[in-house]
């Protein structure tokens, strides 16, 4: 569709301003915003990971290369990045917490949106026409309400779409964006590109201080086609490989000239919209790949497979938080109220990952609810299910752990197989313990002896019980030390169990962004009323 070579042309921003090659050194505060780490290192700018001083959620400051401080254009378009996302408040894009100078120069404070690109995410994972097409839906309603405000993106790709880990979109990067409105910066960017070659418009291409609102629809099209495809188009693009309903769609918003492409960013969003609701999308899901349509499946069986929320128990104030990494997770929890106001929580994952993981968390599900009202003992309830498991012709294994409370005792029992962790926090003490337990995974040894741990649990008394996927067996794995809970725990002392575990989860999520961790995460806080 374009000359190969042209793909390979430096892109705007390229100041002739030189690098300047020196050693860094992580600054510790960026206006109000504690730094926690570097995430990336872009083309003109740092992001960090920071922390909120009020809310203490995880943030990310943009802030300038100090060598383009003296560049005027490139001060010019920082600041006026930060004034588009200030004017563009809307779900799907992200969202603008400040702005200012400090010691190193200029800096942004954005929202921290915990997920992936949506060009990791289509190379990830299979995705349904109907899954394809909803994530377009939410691409284009951002661009309605950046249209609607008088501001052109233009530089619109998967890189600058992210896929949240609740699987929403937000669109970031607005660097090179700019209004309807507004005149050239400089002369200067005459005979440069601005934005990306493969998802640019013809007439971007010419002269990128021409762009208009069709200029964002064409690269929009771009996108819609390789999320249908499936994969990155490199330029090429061949309409014929798309679903019939879908070719004269993508063929307007594709056309050469802006004038014979969509003006209006809604009559796009119609087009698609009438089409996605269609008995014809169904026939041609299915005809044109059926492997996206189970993973569409398995994506549901997932969600319907855990509890979305905290069990209300007598006498107990329960917090649940969870955190799901953009992969397929076969992470099991369930809250089982018994006879005697007993309570239990189970949390198991198989060995294998992935959609198989789904099938066989669903088998393992079905075996607990069936023993769950049978025993009050974890040992007992792991040792049948190791029994079954090593009969079942599946032959997986399984870390587990099981929490029953007994509140009419004043006891609770706990069984940890490779998988659960558990602080008890003393009402009156005011510290944190950790509780032992150490046993193989179910489904290695038939004659293989669990052990429970058994422990009070009086009125006023709080435990943290928490899983991660592929988790190891160490209480003082990075992600959940023991000084992250109790900062979590602090910081809202006096609130109910949600508020604390949120504050747990909110410090975790730190730990995972830092160190790009991917695993799912449940996270329980159980405080006992008396």
């Amino acid at each position: 569709m374009a000359d190969s070579d042209f793909f390979k042309r430096k892109t705007s921003p390229s100041p002739d301003t030189p690098v300047l090659k020196q050693q860094f050194v992580l600054p510790k505060k960026i206006g109000p915003y504690q730094v926690e780490a570097l995430l990336d290192k872009g083309g003109m700018s740092f992001l960090y990971l920071s922390t909120h001083p009020q809310t203490k959620d995880p943030i990310t400051i943009k802030a300038l290369f100090p060598q383009y401080l003296s560049n005027p254009e490139m001060v010019q378009r920082f600041l006026r990045e930060a004034e588009i996302i200030a004017l563009a408040d809307h779900p799907n894009i992200v969202k603008l917490y400040g702005q200012g100078e400090w010691e190193g120069g200029f800096y942004i404070a954005m929202e921290f949106i915990q997920g992936i690109s949506l060009r990791k995410y289509m190379l990830r994972n299979l995705i349904s026409l109907k899954h394809a097409l909803e994530l377009v839906m939410e691409v284009s309603m951002a661009l309605c309400h950046l249209h609607a405000h008088g501001i052109i993106h233009r530089d619109l790709k998967p890189e600058n779409i992210l896929v949240t880990d609740t699987g929403e979109v937000k669109v970031i990067d607005f660097g090179i964006a700019q209004m309807l409105t507004d005149h050239p910066i400089n002369s200067q960017t005459k005979g440069r590109l601005i934005g990306t070659p493969i998802y640019m418009s013809p007439e971007q291409k010419n002269d990128p201080e021409s762009t208009s609102y069709p200029s964002d629809i064409y690269s929009l099209g771009i996108i819609t086609y390789e999320l249908v495809l499936g994969k990155l188009s490199h330029g090429q693009i061949h309409l014929s490989l798309m679903p019939k309903g879908l070719q004269k769609i993508l063929a307007k918003a594709l056309q050469f000239e802006p004038l014979d492409r969509y003006q209006d960013i809604v009559d796009f969003m119609t087009d698609i919209s009438i089409y996605l609701h269609s008995p014809a999308l169904l026939k041609e899901n299915k005809e044109l790949d059926p492997l996206g349509d189970l993973s569409e499946s398995l994506r549901h069986a997932q969600q319907s497979l855990v509890p979305h929320a905290s069990p209300s128990w007598k006498n107990h104030d329960v917090g649940l938080a969870t955190y799901k990494s953009m992969g397929t997770s076969s992470l099991y929890y369930d809250f089982f109220t018994l006879p005697n106001e007993t309570y239990g929580i189970i949390i198991g994952e198989p060995s294998i990952k992935g959609s198989p993981g789904i099938v066989y968390s669903s088998v393992l599900r079905g075996m607990v609810r069936a023993l769950s009202q049978l025993t009050y003992h974890p040992q007992e309830m792991a040792s049948v299910l190791n029994g079954l498991l090593i009969e079942d012709p599946m032959k997986q294994f399984f870390s587990f752990s099981s929490l029953i409370l007994l509140p009419l005792e004043n006891r609770f029992r706990f069984i940890s197989c490779n998988c659960g962790h558990v602080w008890y926090c003393h009402a009156q003490e005011n510290f944190l313990k950790p509780i032992i337990s150490t046993n193989r995974l179910l489904g290695v040894n038939s004659e293989e002896r669990f052990t429970e741990v058994e422990h009070e649990w009086n009125p006023g008394d709080t435990l943290v019980f928490y899983a991660t996927s592929g988790e190891k067996t160490e209480m003082n794995e990075p992600l959940f030390s023991k000084e992250t809970i109790e900062k979590g725990i602090e910081e809202n002392n006096d609130s109910n169990a949600q508020r604390q575990v949120d504050g747990i989860l909110r410090k975790v999520k730190v730990n995972l962004s830092r160190t790009l961790d991917e695993r799912s995460v449940v996270l329980l806080v159980i405080k006992n009323l008396g």
